[in-house]
């Protein structure tokens, strides 16, 4: 006889705050093991200490000074590294084993590194990898510069909190992929002025949630592909939660692309996009839904001064909002083609597309359907727009 299931539903939110808990045992745990520092400046090496501790006992190690080494963790489980003031790891001038990142964490569960440095220069992939499995590792109040940033692999799980990234060389400051699953937390990620061309996040088929983190002066603010997906959710009530794409320096491409079946989700955080996208138009702007993507904005898209479209919306793809707010573009507004579909939702309040040129743009292919829930009068050069959310049904 077959057993009758409950089915309990169960919000993004519960489910990452549970991953929290479990990151905050895991931390604990460690702390109950054995405790040891090391002490760079005076010529000992992360490298040596690691390769002599038993892999499954919990240990804390504390870092002093600066670590000029290629450090790798592979197969250990409850272990913490924490840096005292000033701590970093610094890659060395040669690399003679192809090291494809100065700190590289593969094939281990409950990891925890705070408060270091790790700087990584343009001859390497990336300042940090994560891959081959590894899960609840967590980096907290980490500064990392040079190539890349954070990359995430071979469906990996990981926490970043507070971390900072100034990329110089690369593309991408934080990146998932192969199904592995990053939670962002608080942090800046930022670039020079250079000739460079970066991406913030970058998530190919793998999946990424956001709070409360600052991205300024990329050129792709948020870049989703290969059937990857965002989701910005306040799962941590007390911490920001409003994820800003700034652009001060005006080289922006695009705030939020989204493109081969891929997915952006605003639940319950923000999504502010300000100075967006390039004066001449075409796709730039603040978000960039294209290839069979889609776009979920509800009432919490903020779109701001965008140099180029507000939101721009093609190739079999569609978007929602619902009490958001999208003005000020130097070009459309809500812009849809090549059949694809733009659906304003009713909402608490009403979605605002006003001071755009136009506000609302559309081929002869797609559509903008609920302009009922519109604010305002917006101007519009779109000949196929539905006061509902769909034609007449029988």
């Amino acid at each position: 006889m077959l057993e009758k299931i409950t089915k309990v539903s169960v919000t993004p939110r519960q489910c990452v705050w549970a991953i929290f808990i479990l990151f905050l045992a895991s931390a604990a745990y460690a702390q109950n093991g054995l405790t040891i520092t090391v002490n760079c400046d005076n010529g000992q090496t992360l490298s040596r200490t690691l390769s002599q501790l038993n892999k499954q006992m919990p240990t804390t190690v504390i870092v002093q000074g600066t670590c000029t080494e290629f450090v790798t963790i592979d197969g250990f489980e409850g272990l913490a590294l924490k840096g005292q003031s000033g701590a970093a790891i610094q890659q060395p001038a040669t690399n003679p084993h192809s090291n494809p990142y100065v700190l590289s964490i593969t094939g281990s569960r409950g990891i925890t590194i705070s408060n270091l440095a790790v700087h990584s220069l343009p001859s390497i992939f990336s300042g940090i990898g994560i891959g081959k499995g590894s899960s609840q590792v967590q980096l907290q109040g980490v500064q990392v510069d040079g190539s890349w940033g954070v990359a995430v692999y071979e469906e990996s799980q990981v926490w970043l909190v507070g971390v900072n990234v100034n990329i110089t060389s690369g593309f991408a400051a934080i990146s998932a992929f192969d199904k592995s699953d990053v939670h962002i937390l608080g942090g800046l990620l930022h670039r020079p002025s250079d000739s460079g061309f970066y991406a913030g996040v970058l998530v190919g088929s793998g999946h990424v949630t956001m709070q409360g983190i600052t991205i300024r002066n990329m050129q792709y603010g948020i870049d989703i592909d290969q059937s990857g997906s965002v989701d910005l959710v306040d799962f941590v009530s007390t911490a920001p939660s409003d994820v800003t794409i700034d652009n001060p320096s005006g080289k922006n491409s695009n705030g939020a692309i989204v493109t081969d079946g891929s997915s952006l989700n605003l639940e319950s955080a923000r999504l502010i996009i300000k100075n967006a996208g390039q004066t001449w138009g075409g796709n730039t702007g603040a978000v960039f839904v294209t290839n069979g993507s889609t776009l979920d904005a509800g009432q919490n898209l903020v779109v701001s001064g965008s140099r180029g479209q507000g939101v721009i919306v093609t190739n079999n793809s569609h978007a929602t909002v619902a009490g958001s707010s999208i003005a000020g573009s130097l070009h459309g507004g809500l812009v849809v083609a090549n059949v694809s579909t733009i659906d304003v939702q009713p909402s608490s309040s009403l979605t605002m597309v006003g001071g755009n040129a136009p506000d609302l743009f559309c081929d002869s292919n797609s559509f903008i359907t609920g302009t009922a829930n519109l604010a305002g009068v917006p101007t519009v050069n779109c000949g196929n727009l539905l006061s509902g959310n769909t034609v007449p049904l029988p």
